[in-house]
């Protein structure tokens, strides 16, 4: 009999692996309906849909290993991170998904729930909120929207040599700034953003990618508190702010 391996879990949802299937459980049937959407929309690789019982959906194990993790050094070559900036490309110019992505307005009243947050609770130095929050503004400024994965860590992108094999976890995925993508893929890995962008193609704006880098660490240090993770942990979160200053 297969081995069970937890792969994530926390208060959200939970994910399981049994030999060559992987098991999501989720009891908020409207996000994990985005995801089914979201795969059989995206003109990239993604993991086949084996069956889907409420609130479990069973997925297809995806051949290759992940591009990394953050707070670990990313092993993958230089070829490879340009292989998955042009399937980030493909992803962004295709057709728009029928349901609306976060407004603009919805981010900008985000970023002031959280660095209010940070700062009553002390969570981190107040210079260092402040700093990064003024780089973070940068993001929000009008965008076109473009179909986007909407969580594109590098543990979501799976590659076999210098192929793009499959991408995971389309829950987030929507409308939106398809800057926001390359910086989530390229948090606390900044060493490989040419390569991506060399893949990816031209308008590109590195100064907005940098500062979602800003943003994205701001507004999810308290959900990682809350669900059992260290933001604090080498090369993760509060690493990614100091080194924006």
């Amino acid at each position: 009999m297969d081995r069970v391996e937890v792969v994530a879990s926390h208060q959200d949802c939970a994910t399981v692996r049994v030999g060559e299937v992987f098991l999501k459980i989720d009891g908020d049937q409207a996000r994990a309906g985005v995801e089914v959407e979201a795969m059989r929309l995206a003109p990239i690789p993604t993991p086949e849909v084996l069956w889907r019982e409420p609130p479990v959906l069973a997925l297809a194990a995806l051949p290759g290993t992940a591009l990394g993790r953050l707070g670990q050094p990313s092993t993958t070559s230089p070829a490879t991170w340009a292989a998955v900036g042009a399937a980030v490309r493909t992803l962004h110019d295709a057709p728009l998904p029928p349901w609306p992505g976060p407004s603009l307005e919805e981010l900008a009243a985000r970023l002031d729930t959280e660095c209010s947050w940070l700062l009553a609770n002390e969570v981190l130095p107040a210079d260092l909120v402040t700093s990064n929050r003024r780089l973070a503004e940068t993001a929000l400024r009008p965008w076109t929207p473009r179909f986007i994965h909407g969580d594109l860590q590098v543990d979501h992108v799976f590659v076999d040599g210098d192929e793009v094999t499959g991408v995971v976890d389309w829950t987030e995925a929507g409308p939106g700034d398809p800057m926001f993508d390359l910086a989530i893929l390229t948090l606390g890995h900044r060493e490989h953003l040419s390569d991506l962008v060399a893949g990816y193609g031209p308008d590109v704006d590195l100064d907005v990618i940098r500062a979602w880098w800003s943003l994205r660490c701001l507004v999810a240090i308290r959900w990682l508190i809350e669900h059992g993770f260290d933001p604090h942990s080498p090369g993760c979160e509060v690493d990614v702010l100091r080194s924006q200053l």
